[in-house]
């Protein structure tokens, strides 16, 4: 099963039918004029978030969202409006109005709608019905289990900033007149705690979370587990010696670096010229080890999808293989423009349709975790990164972002260390790849992330 759902889980969760929101969307269609190319995009979601701090909930809600968009296309002319109904009234009145805006609307050349391009979409069941099985107070157990797991972990824990359950489902619907029409519904719920440990005065923090498409695949101790190891590990640490050093990424870090690296091979980016990667296709930008791809096909990945946000199937896209460029990520204008079609890759922001990753993924190596650390021999561990995104320059590919972590020292986890610096190009970190790990882990983010040993990175500290 892919798409379909039945009345009664329509009532149990309080949502429409995807299939009862394609059909509104269909009458809209419908009513498109000659010469005129028409998108709608429906979409409902119900959010519960839930925070758990001294014992008690601090905080609940649970909300329900509606929004619709329909993007007329008349004479290369664009117009777009959006409302957070979804009712048939108020859809007609909305194509009126992105009628308007598309006549004050300056003219693009190579504005359209996605076309059919025969993709099947992925055979993916991304909705789990024990979703419906939990009450709120079975929520609320699972934040409160999770804040009372992480202070009894250790006798130098110090506190919970907030131990968070939150889940979701969303329903949604894509059709335009070029004969585009998906519908799909999905669930994720999610755990996650930000920690401090205190010893001899000193306060460290961690984290720990977890993901999955119902609260049933979660695990409060093991989420508790990772957090209390993150945040002791770090006491006592220090600023490490500067200098070039041999560096493993810790997988959360790890699903930091490549989801960076995925936006840069955008063909959004290429065709504006803004990204080291433009016209290195069939080039070697890595070590033979780095395999990158987005796969939103797989279902362990929170980003899984049938569709992207323009309707057309999601599918494995192959970004680099065995260090070689061999694509880039495209929605149907990029994909027109560049060549080669969409990758099923567009996304939607409001009410402006890009491209971007769903699910990037550097592919496992055969190496477990504590050989990776072996063969770095001397270096360093790093654990978590502050400022990445803004310490990027995504035309250059320079960074520099902070970092903390562990020393290693005979292929050994050693003393903790924070408040250093590391400074080099993505570019070159793909290059100087020296072992990938197998511990493939996923995260709440666009990407997951595997141990990364880097060869030479410049580290400064003290």
């Amino acid at each position: 099963m892919s798409g379909g759902v039945s009345a009664a889980s329509k009532n149990a969760v309080g949502l429409d039918d995807p299939e009862e929101l394609l059909q509104r969307a269909d009458a809209v269609i419908a009513a498109a004029r000659p010469g005129e190319q028409v998108e709608v995009s429906l979409g409902e979601s119900i959010d519960t978030e839930i925070r758990a701090y001294g014992g008690a909930v601090e905080s609940l809600s649970s909300a329900r969202s509606v929004g619709a968009l329909v993007r007329v296309i008349v004479g290369g002319r664009s117009g777009v409006a959006t409302t957070t109904l979804t009712d048939p009234e108020t859809l007609a009145c909305l194509l009126v109005e992105a009628r308007t805006n598309a006549a004050d609307a300056g003219v693009d050349p190579v504005a359209a709608v996605a076309r059919p391009d025969g993709v099947a979409q992925p055979d993916l069941e991304l909705y789990d019905p024990r979703f419906e099985l939990l009450s709120v107070d079975d929520k609320v157990d699972l934040a409160l289990a999770l804040e009372a797991a992480v202070m009894s972990g250790d006798p130098r824990m110090s506190g919970v900033e907030g131990a968070d359950y939150g889940d979701s489902v969303v329903v949604s619907a894509v059709a335009n007149t070029a004969g585009i029409r998906a519908a799909q519904r999905e669930s994720g719920a999610g755990l996650s705690v930000y920690a401090m440990a205190t010893e001899r005065g000193e306060t460290q923090t961690g984290f720990g979370f977890a993901v999955g498409r119902s609260a049933q695949e979660l695990s409060v101790e093991t989420t508790a587990a990772e957090a209390v190891a993150r945040t002791v590990q770090l006491l006592g640490a220090t600023k490490p010696p500067s200098g070039k050093m041999n560096v493993v990424l810790d997988p959360w870090v790890t699903a930091q670096f490549i989801g960076v690296i995925a936006e840069m091979l955008s063909g959004e980016e290429v065709r504006k010229g803004r990204t080291p990667f433009a016209d290195r296709l069939g080039q070697a930008v890595a070590s033979n080890l780095v395999t990158l791809l987005d796969d939103p096909t797989d279902p362990r990945a929170p980003g899984a999808s049938l569709t992207d946000d323009e309707g057309l199937a999601c599918r494995r896209v192959n970004l680099i293989d065995g260090g070689t460029l061999v694509g880039y990520l495209h929605n149907s204008v990029t994909g027109g423009v560049l060549g080669g079609g969409s990758t099923g890759s567009a996304i939607r922001s409001g009410s402006s349709l890009s491209v971007g990753p769903r699910a990037v993924r550097l592919m496992p190596g055969q190496t477990p975790r504590p050989d990776v650390l072996a063969a770095v021999g001397d270096g360093v561990l790093v654990t978590e990164v502050s400022g990445l995104h803004s310490g990027v320059n995504p035309t250059s590919g320079d960074f520099s972002c902070g970092v903390e972590g562990l020393l290693i020292r005979n292929g050994c986890v050693a003393e903790p260390i924070r408040e250093a610096i590391v400074a080099s190009t993505l570019q070159r970190m793909l290059t100087d790849v020296l072992a990938v790990g197998d511990d493939e882990t996923w995260f709440p983010v666009d990407a997951s992330g595997v141990t990364l040993a880097i060869e030479g990175l410049s580290l400064a500290g003290a």
